[in-house]
């Protein structure tokens, strides 16, 4: 394969130094570059912008344009809100509980923790409308080895019904019995 790692990950922001002061608040991630320029090197348009780099870990680069000249930000009214989103994986669930204590603190609303049997997770939204989510892996190699048998006769059996196939309903017991 001859791709190593995604470079970065880049989303539309509101206000770069805002996004900037958010994700180091709440998340940690620390500010590693900032490109600015009036015109877009790869078409040449005249449209200035402020790209905004932050470290998420890892190798991972999560990065924002701000553009000041642009309509106002929007979303793709036509898929449901939870849908999109970036999901970034933390160390454990008492972290991950902290951090929805202290975005709570603020008045930011989380949903969860939602188990998935594989992780549990937080979701939320930063200050320019994109959803995230916190992951905690609790899975085990045996978790993954049943997914692994059948993933295949899953997408098989949705490409043909376009409805949930049933062999790895156990991964979400929990959450709908409850």
């Amino acid at each position: 394969m001859p791709i190593q790692k995604i470079h970065h990950v880049a989303y539309r922001c509101k206000d770069a130094k805002e996004t900037v002061l958010w994700y180091q608040k709440y998340l940690d991630m620390d500010f590693v570059l900032a490109i600015a320029e009036n015109e877009v090197p790869s078409t040449k348009e005249p449209d200035p912008y402020m790209h905004i780099f932050l470290d998420a870990g890892g190798g991972n680069i999560l990065a924002f344009f701000e553009l000041p000249n642009s309509p106002e930000m929007g979303r793709d009214e036509n898929t449901p809100a939870w849908c999109q989103h970036l999901a970034l994986q933390i160390d454990s669930i008492d972290e991950m509980m902290e951090i929805k204590k202290k975005m709570e603190a603020d008045g930011i609303n989380v949903v969860g923790p939602t188990d998935h049997t594989l992780f549990q997770s937080i979701y939320f939204y930063d200050p320019n409308g994109h959803r995230l989510e916190l992951a905690a892996n609790t899975d085990t190699p045996d978790m993954h080895k049943k997914l692994d048998d059948v993933k295949w006769d899953m997408l098989e059996e949705w490409a043909k019904t376009k409805r949930a196939p049933q062999h790895a309903q156990w991964m979400h017991e929990k959450e709908f019995s409850s």
